[in-house]
């Protein structure tokens, strides 16, 4: 690939060698480089309409491999449901995703919320060109990112286009990268994967007390003991409620309120996490302490229960009052251990089973609650040790693979940024 060629005008940072000499982009709309047209939705009183083998995309579904409607071939006679095919580019164009863009990985039929684009040259080359442009979209038609586009506003976007063979070569150059980027994610699906089967062998099933799978020096060790959480938790205190306070009065200092998303993802980064906010200095006992665990006490039902481990101390960083620090007894229970079992899927859904409260968007698990849930461990620190180290190291090597996949898409999004003008050329 070379710089910006010298003929200046519509073209790209970085251009393929063989298209150096070739025209500057032309200014075209999306109509005039695709066939478009939008689907209908059968009749759902007509129940001979559905349960086909048709899978029936609508605008939440545009980038899946599967729905969770089937159309019979009536239904699509008798509505305007329109057949697309794999590979085509899908638009919502109304909905929570309104402006998402994607290929269509299925032949199938579309709603009404959904614009089907058929490139004469390049599917992949309008998708990954419109996904470029999503924020300017966007804000340029929906208001405040809310709203509907419609199939007259996205087939008049004007967009700059090379020649065919120029396409394609783009469009085949982000289809390689997608393509790493998917077998990196299968990768990573594998190693969770993994440790969710290595979870179930390395703690006692329900109704056992010994795990299938024991490391082999700890064989002849007696039976785990069943002990509840009361017994080894130490320290148990939630966050404080930021807006209990009275701004007006305090100290303005540089903390920051963390995320309870940032326990859900079970890591920590302060940096780009926090809110700055106006505290008082002696509300610092609340800040997330070395080797304490992080729970979401009270949250969404989705999110209540959501746990992590702290690795250090984060003395710029305040903890809500919808988030419990908890401190164990190391002599009784690995606190790494502890937490790589609050963060097990079987955990995590009985928390969320136990959590209450009469709103349907928020719900709380009591500390009483909390404390009385039991799990079994061993008696012996070194086999918790080892288990806590060997479930560390899936981990490591599972953020290793999420930082791959990252970077992958870091790189894809600066070459995208190459390959294709700028916004202030296309739409300036």
């Amino acid at each position: 690939m070379s710089n910006k060629s010298e003929v200046g005008g519509n073209v790209p940072k970085l251009r393929f060698p063989e298209f150096r000499e070739a025209p500057e982009w032309k200014e075209k709309t999306v109509g005039s480089m695709c066939k478009t047209f939008s689907g209908g939705t059968p009749a759902t009183s007509q129940k001979e309409f559905y349960g086909g083998n048709i899978p029936f995309i609508r605008s939440a579904e545009i980038d899946k491999d599967q729905t969770e409607l089937f159309l019979t071939t009536k239904g699509i006679k008798n509505s305007a449901a329109k057949l697309v095919n794999k590979g085509d580019v899908l638009v919502a164009l109304y909905g929570a995703n309104s402006g998402d863009v994607a290929l269509s990985k299925l032949n199938g039929a579309i709603n009404q919320a959904i614009l089907c684009l058929k490139s004469e040259a390049s599917n992949g080359f309008i998708f990954h060109f419109l996904s470029l442009r999503k924020s300017w979209i966007i804000s340029t038609y929906l208001q405040g990112g809310q709203g509907n586009l419609s199939g007259d506003i996205v087939k008049s976007i004007r967009l700059h286009f090379p020649q065919a063979k120029e396409q394609q070569k783009i469009a085949d150059c982000f289809s390689s990268i997608d393509e790493l980027i998917a077998a990196q994610t299968q990768k990573l699906d594998a190693l969770k994967a993994h440790k969710k089967g290595l979870m179930q062998q390395l703690f006692p099933a329900e109704g056992e007390t010994v795990p299938k799978l024991r490391f082999s020096e700890f064989r002849d060790d007696p039976e785990w003991k069943e002990k509840s959480f009361s017994e080894f938790i130490t320290e148990m205190e939630s966050g404080v409620s930021v807006n209990s306070y009275d701004t007006s009065v305090m100290d303005v200092s540089d903390a920051g309120i963390l995320k309870t998303s940032c326990v859900a993802a079970g890591v920590f980064f302060p940096d780009e996490n926090k809110k700055i906010v106006e505290l008082e200095v002696n509300l610092a006992k609340t800040i997330p302490k070395k080797n304490t665990i992080l729970v979401s006490r009270m949250n969404t039902p989705l999110l209540v229960g959501e746990s992590g481990y702290v690795c250090k101390d984060y003395p710029n960083l305040f903890l809500p009052d919808r988030l419990w620090r908890i401190s164990c007894n190391e002599s009784t229970l690995n606190t790494v251990l502890f937490s790589k079992y609050l963060a097990s899927d079987k955990m995590r859904s009985s928390l969320r089973f136990a959590a209450t409260g009469t709103s349907a968007s928020m719900k709380n698990v009591s500390k009483s609650t909390f404390l009385n849930f039991k799990l079994h461990i061993p008696s012996s620190v070194a086999e918790q040790q080892k288990i806590a180290g060997c479930l560390s190291s899936i981990d490591d090597l599972i953020a290793a693979q999420t930082h791959k996949i990252e970077a992958l898409k870091a790189h894809k999004k600066g070459l995208m940024q190459q390959l294709f003008p700028s916004a202030d050329e296309a739409h300036g």
